[in-house]
């Protein structure tokens, strides 16, 4: 430990005495690459050190009794990189499922991958069919793995569903609430977030839970995320302890 500072453990009792936990937190895995270059490796290898801050962070979620997790992991824009490194990413994905399924059942955590499956491989989405059926009794905790995704996409794809469900005669307008729209949207079943964590000090949303993030608390770290560790989840988790929810509202 380095001298002066808290200990993750401590830092986890401190987030224990002081106030709610978020119920659900969301992270923009941000830095992998950066992280790689500093180092002179392969993005590749900054992609693969980041799994390890992913396992890091779901014990530090479990640990505080997060309920909802929901990590971006790979956007609709990243389809534009090069196919060597989409391919490099795909693996991952696979070796993750292959390495972790059965741990993360028996911790209680239950998987589910958000965004459009359309354009994974038949062999990315039997990776994503496996972790999901292996974990889907899983009630500590949700992990919601945004693959292929993008928010506006979502968006539309929710507004166009519910508008086929009107022009079918299921619904009127008027039956559309804030509460079906969200029911229509990839992560229908978990809450609003309540803190969004960015890592890599990008100031910038990036297209992720454009709806959903309409009132969460915002965290920015420096920490590139294959460094993310647990501490520095906590230290996230104590900020958002001292902040004051106000939902727009004025309360003095």
């Amino acid at each position: 430990m380095t001298e002066g500072k808290s200990s993750p453990e401590q830092l986890l009792d401190q987030v224990r005495l002081g106030g709610a936990v978020p119920k659900h937190i969301a992270i923009i895995m941000d830095g992998n690459g950066r992280w790689a270059g500093e180092r002179g490796l392969p993005r590749f290898m900054g992609h693969r050190e980041g799994m390890k801050a992913v396992r890091r962070t779901v014990t530090g979620c479990l640990d505080m009794k997060a309920a909802h997790l929901t990590l971006y992991a790979f956007s609709k824009e990243n389809w534009l990189r090069p196919p060597k490194e989409i391919a490099a990413l795909m693996q991952l994905l696979a070796e993750y499922v292959e390495r972790d399924r059965e741990e993360l059942a028996e911790k209680g955590v239950q998987v589910r991958v958000i965004g459009d499956r359309s354009r994974l491989s038949p062999a990315s989405l039997g990776a994503v069919d496996s972790i999901e059926g292996a974990t889907a009794d899983g009630g500590e905790l949700v992990l919601n793995l945004a693959i292929s995704y993008g928010s506006r996409d979502e968006i539309i794809g929710a507004t166009r569903n519910l508008a086929s469900q009107c022009v079918a005669g299921e619904i009127t307008p008027d039956d559309i609430t804030e509460a079906s729209f969200a029911s229509a949207l990839f992560t229908a079943g978990s809450p609003d977030p309540d803190l969004l964590i960015r890592t890599s000090g990008e100031m910038r949303v990036s297209n992720f839970l454009l709806w959903q993030i309409a009132y969460s608390e915002i965290h920015v770290t420096p920490v590139l995320w294959p460094d993310f560790e647990e501490r520095d989840l906590y230290e996230a988790i104590l900020e958002y302890q001292r902040r004051e929810r106000r939902f727009g509202r004025v309360t003095r």
